[in-house]
């Protein structure tokens, strides 16, 4: 309860309001290898105090995580934890040591120094009354656990004080991941977001249901304008730092070049004498499953006509199998796994040392940076997001040379891939939002400020 004449209404409606709720302090450290937009997202950030960064693949989300860190430690005098996924952690690492800034990758729960980096699966090992600021490197990855995993790294985040997000973008129109990062940062709840912008879209269930999703929530329509002014208020999003009103520089893509090799199959499905196309989900399942042989054999004849290295992301453990045994130089890395595996084999590509490698998007497609590699091969899911990411690894800022994909899918696939490519008009979109209203927002931020004065009523 508000004690009475302790502050001015005009004060308590400042601080009930969600669009101006800066938690943080004046940089303390920010050094010259710094570009001039990677600052300004810093000093915005460091201001802000939580906050979560929306960053294209290559634009240096590394170093500005680490130089966030850096200034927590600083300002507070206290450790900061920044979690990422498996290898990413031995990446951070190895970024920290090639700018300067002191950290210790630790995976049983040892405080070292300031800044410790470890990897989700060991949040457990570590206690939140011990660090006075959290980064969640690659946070969209945290969809992919489950609730009980997830609610755990939501809680221990809430305990921290400064608290900061950092993903290459949102997935297309997933109004939940926005919800739950709101939630993680300590803004609205992911329910009262529901409640406030959005209406529950039942009546387009069978539709969503063809495509391959669950019933999503859309944007009411009056709310579509405050709900991207509210998400830029606790996020900054780019694509290019042009989006920021800096000069691109070198920040520019190479050629991404997509090909479809459509294979046949070989088989009728149980209890057909003709072909027929896979028309859902259950019948785009089998398929997959019955097609492995020829389009793992398709791979193959892709993957001998290129020299240098290729990466490989199959969607199923018989699909990695197959290819492990077929493709010359190959190396799979699956669920089962140990840690240390994982990270040998992905380190080593990263470096060059090995040639092919073979593995799932949802092992392997966030965070790491595969720039030495130009060919990708990709069979086709649903998941626009793991799309996104597993091309990302290689096609990003940074990269020399044209980026070459090819998926390869049967007939009963093209639905898959057109929904891809109707999902990829989604998340431009959104993207296309979150710039524009964040600039909206930086520009003519006065305007959010209450300056009309109250007026009392002359009976009280």
């Amino acid at each position: 309860m508000i004690e009475p004449n302790t502050i001015t209404y005009k004060e308590f409606l400042e601080n009930r309001r969600q669009l101006n709720s800066d938690s943080g302090f004046d940089p303390v450290y920010m050094p010259e290898f710094l570009f001039d937009f990677q600052k300004s997202l810093l000093e915005w950030g460091i201001k802000k105090g939580r906050c979560a960064f929306f960053e294209d693949c290559g634009l240096g989300k590394t170093p500005q995580q680490l130089v966030w860190a850096e200034n927590i430690a600083r300002h507070t005098g206290k450790n900061v934890l920044i979690l990422a996924p498996l290898a990413v952690s031995y990446q951070t690492k190895r970024e920290s040591e090639k700018f300067g800034i002191n950290s210790y990758l630790s995976r049983d729960g040892q405080i070292k120094e300031k800044i410790i980096i470890t990897n989700y699966e060991k949040l457990s090992c570590f206690k939140p009354d011990d660090f006075a600021g959290v980064a969640c490197d690659e946070s969209s990855i945290l969809k992919s656990f489950d609730g009980a995993y997830k609610s755990e790294i939501t809680e221990f985040m809430r305990r921290v004080p400064y608290r900061s997000l950092w993903t290459a973008t949102a997935a297309p129109n997933d109004y939940v991941e926005l919800g739950t990062s709101s939630e993680a940062l300590g803004y609205l709840g992911f329910m009262d977001m529901l409640n406030r912008f959005f209406r529950n879209d039942n009546c387009n269930t069978a539709m969503t249901r063809q495509f391959g999703e669950s019933v999503k929530f859309r944007l009411k329509g009056h709310a579509e304008l405050p709900f991207w002014r509210w998400v830029t208020s606790w996020a900054r999003a780019c694509r290019k730092p042009a989006d920021l009103g800096f000069d691109n520089g070198k920040f520019d893509l190479t050629e991404l070049i997509e090909v479809e090799h459509l294979v046949e199959a070989e088989t009728l499905p149980d209890g057909y004498f003709l072909p027929m196309h896979a028309r859902n989900l259950p019948e785009q399942r089998e398929e997959k499953k019955r097609t492995i042989k020829e389009r793992c054999e398709r791979v193959l004849s892709i993957v001998e006509k290129h020299q240098d290295q290729s990466l490989i992301w199959c969607q199923l453990n018989d699909e990695g199998d197959y290819l492990e045994k077929i493709i010359p130089d190959s190396v799979q890395i699956s669920g089962s796994d140990s840690d240390d595996k994982k990270e040998k084999v992905f380190m080593g590509f990263a470096d060059g040392n090995i040639k092919r490698v073979i593995t799932k998007a949802k092992i392997g497609a966030w965070g790491m940076n595969f720039q030495k590699c130009c060919h990708i091969v990709y069979f086709p899911s649903h998941s626009y997001e793991q799309y996104y990411q597993a091309v990302r690894r290689c096609w990003r800022f940074g990269q020399k040379n044209p980026v070459t994909v090819d998926i390869v899918l049967t007939e009963g696939e093209r639905k898959i891939m057109r929904n891809l490519q109707r999902k990829n008009v989604a998340a431009a979109k959104m993207f296309e939002n979150l710039v524009n209203e964040m600039n909206n927002f930086i520009h003519i931020k006065q305007t959010n400020k209450i300056v009309k004065k109250e007026e009392v009523p002359a009976w009280l």
